[in-house]
C-alpha cells in the first residue's frame, strides 16, 4: 500500500501550498479539514494489511477530530469574529508560495540528513512531515488574523502527528491520541478568545492589537 501513502503525502503537500497561497479564510479552513482527514487514512495505509481495531479507532479519532470538529469551531470563531479574508499578510500571498517551494527543498535536505535507525514506510513521511511543519510556522508568523494564526498552528500540529508516525509508528496511541486532544483544547479557548477580542476592540488584526495602550 506504499504508492497509496504516497500519493496522500503528496495531496499534504498541496494542501500546505493551498494555505500559503490563499487569502479566504473558510478556503483555508477547507484546506485544513483535508489535511486532517489525510492525515487519519496515513496509519491505515501505512501498516496495511497488519491492521488493528487499536490502530482504525485511532485513525478513525484523528479524522473526526482533525476534519469535522476543529474545522467547525473554527468556522464558528471566524463568524462570530465576523472576519473572511486575510487582507494585508506581513508576507504576499505569493511571496509565500515561493517561500513555500523553498521550504519544500529544505525539508527534502533535512530529510536526507537525518541518522533514522530505520527508514520509515515511505521516503516521503518525513519530509512532508517537515515541510508542514515549516509551513505552519510559516503561517504563524505571516498571517494578521488570529484566525489565521490558529489554522497555522493546528497545521504545526498536524506537522507533529506526521512525525509521530515517522518516529514512533509502533506505538503511537498515547502520543498521538494526546495531540489532538491538546489541539482541541486550544482551538477551543483560542476560538472564545478570538470572539472576546472581537467584541471588545471590534478587530482582530494583531498588528493594530499591538499597538494598543493602557
Amino acid at each position: 500500500m506504499v504508492p497509496w501513502l504516497d500519493a496522500i503525502l503528496v495531496l499534504l503537500i498541496l494542501t500546505s501550498f493551498w494555505l500559503l497561497g490563499s487569502s479566504r479564510l473558510q478556503s483555508c479552513i477547507r484546506a485544513v479539514a483535508l489535511q486532517g482527514a489525510l492525515l487519519g487514512l496515513v496509519p491505515l495505509f501505512a501498516k496495511w494489511p497488519q491492521l488493528t481495531v487499536r490502530l482504525a479507532a485511532l485513525a478513525l479519532l484523528s479524522m473526526v477530530i482533525k476534519a469535522v470538529v476543529l474545522p467547525y469551531m473554527l468556522r464558528r470563531a471566524a463568524r462570530e469574529a465576523n472576519v473572511r479574508n486575510e487582507v494585508q499578510p506581513l508576507v504576499g500571498f505569493t511571496t509565500s508560495l515561493l517561500l513555500g517551494i523553498g521550504l519544500w527543498g529544505v525539508a527534502m535536505y533535512m530529510a536526507n540528513r537525518l541518522p533514522l535507525q530505520e527508514p520509515p514506510v515511505s521516503a516521503l513521511l518525513v519530509p512532508v512531515a517537515a515541510f508542514t511543519l515549516m509551513c505552519g510556522l510559516l503561517l504563524l508568523v505571516s498571517r494578521n488574523t488570529a484566525v489565521m494564526q490558529v489554522i497555522g498552528y493546528l497545521a504545526l500540529e498536524n506537522a507533529v502527528y506526521l512525525f509521530g508516525w515517522a518516529f514512533a509508528i509502533e506505538e503511537p496511541f498515547l502520543l498521538e491520541v494526546g495531540v489532538p486532544l491538546d489541539i482541541f483544547v486550544a482551538v477551543f479557548v483560542m476560538g472564545i478568545t478570538i470572539h472576546q477580542i472581537s467584541r471588545e476592540f471590534d478587530t482582530i488584526d494583531t498588528d493594530e492589537l499591538a499597538s494598543l495602550k493602557d
